[in-house]
């Protein structure tokens, strides 16, 4: 494990870690209340030792796929969406609504929700797959075979009624489309078809399905949410409340009356307004350059390393924690309708938690081959 260590991304190690860590004390802050009063747990500690679990995982994972070769990516990402897409045909069928959407697989207290799987796998698959195929990049049916596999993904997802994982894994895959080695007049064509067909599925959806995704087109009536408190205004209200009780300097780790109930998901959507509550703006100044120096710490690993492949990794990985860092801060501060996306490290969430630390591996996975393809240049 030495030799691994030497030669990976050690201050992005750090700040990853620095992170998760602070995430943990926000998740014990934030839940403790809403564990034992609105869950009725008999451990206020439940939220945070299930964290704890998951990251306990990831170190595990961490310890295992770092060994694995990126030339494997290609293949287990293609295995691991089909599988998905299975599994996701299945929760349609088959599966139980959980706050309003079916996307989640239950038992015994355990869950996991197999779409937020799906926006890490894609990445591996699109760098894969357009560097196999760079000898095609002007072939149309080539080319755009990626991209329908992930709209195909994405419209399962928001089948289930989940909007909000079912935007990231559009952005994710517009993303990567957009770096992606193909021949710019037929990208430009792809991605004004791609535009088209999104405005029309959302035509369609307007007209057909308001009935079905009602309780998340009331998210869109976002502005003026304190006039609106006792209805679709309530979360976002009580965020500015928890934000302005902050008083610039904090109330101190602990000490957050919003965590008291007027907050329904003060440990998972809304931590944020929690943390600048407890931590004030100081607090809330230190995570955002912590995500700056992270995101610049990948983006510069993809931009020193060898492969095309591996720059998309890497930059496709720092899109995916920054479209979510922005469509989460966004819909806490009311800029953009709420769509129950989580913070990245600081947030409660097991899915997500093992894909952001999937992710995080293949990053370092790249800065390991750079390394050591460097070193035998030398």
């Amino acid at each position: 494990m030495k030799r691994y260590f030497r030669r990976i991304d050690k201050k992005l190690l750090l700040f990853t870690v620095l992170l998760f860590v602070l995430g943990l004390l926000m998740v014990f802050s934030s839940s403790s209340v809403a564990a034992f009063m609105r869950y009725k747990y008999s451990n206020p500690a439940k939220f945070f030792i299930g964290q704890a679990e998951f990251l306990g995982i990831g170190l595990l994972a961490f310890l295992f796929f770092i060994r694995l070769s990126t030339k494997k990516y290609g293949p287990l990402s293609w295995v691991g969406l089909v599988i998905l897409s299975g599994i996701l045909v299945l929760l349609l069928i088959y599966g139980t609504a959980i706050n309003d959407s079916v996307s989640w697989i239950g038992y015994k207290g355990f869950g996991i929700q197999p779409s937020e799987f799906a926006k890490i796998l894609l990445i591996p698959f699109f760098a894969s797959y357009y560097e196999v195929k760079a000898k095609k990049k002007d072939d149309l049916i080539t080319m755009i075979i990626p991209v329908v596999i992930g709209a195909l993904i994405s419209f399962l997802v928001l089948l289930q009624n989940d909007f909000g994982t079912a935007l990231i894994i559009a952005f994710v895959v517009f993303f990567m489309f957009c770096i992606a080695d193909v021949e710019p007049n037929l990208k430009k064509k792809i991605m004004v078809f791609g535009i088209i067909s999104v405005l029309s599925m959302g035509l369609i959806f307007a007209v057909f399905g308001k009935k079905h995704f009602q309780s998340k087109l009331e998210r869109f009536d976002y502005f003026k949410p304190c006039e609106k408190f006792q209805t679709s205004g309530n979360q976002v209200c009580n965020g500015y409340i928890a934000i302005n009780n902050s008083n610039g300097i904090g109330k101190g780790l602990g000490n957050s009356t919003q965590k008291y109930l007027y907050l329904p998901e003060s440990h998972t959507d809304f931590i944020y307004a929690i943390l600048v509550e407890e931590l004030g703006l100081i607090g809330a100044a230190v995570l955002l350059a912590f995500y700056i120096i992270v995101l610049a710490r990948i983006v510069n690993i993809g931009k020193n390393s060898y492969k095309n492949s591996h720059a998309m990794i890497c930059y496709g990985v720092a899109f995916y924690i920054f479209i979510h860092i922005i469509v989460n801060l966004g819909g806490v501060l009311g800029l953009i309708p709420l769509t129950g996306v989580t913070l990245p490290f600081i947030s409660y969430g097991g899915s997500f938690t093992l894909s952001l630390i999937a992710g995080l591996i293949m990053v370092q996975r790249v800065k390991y081959e750079t390394s050591l393809k460097e070193s035998m240049k030398s």
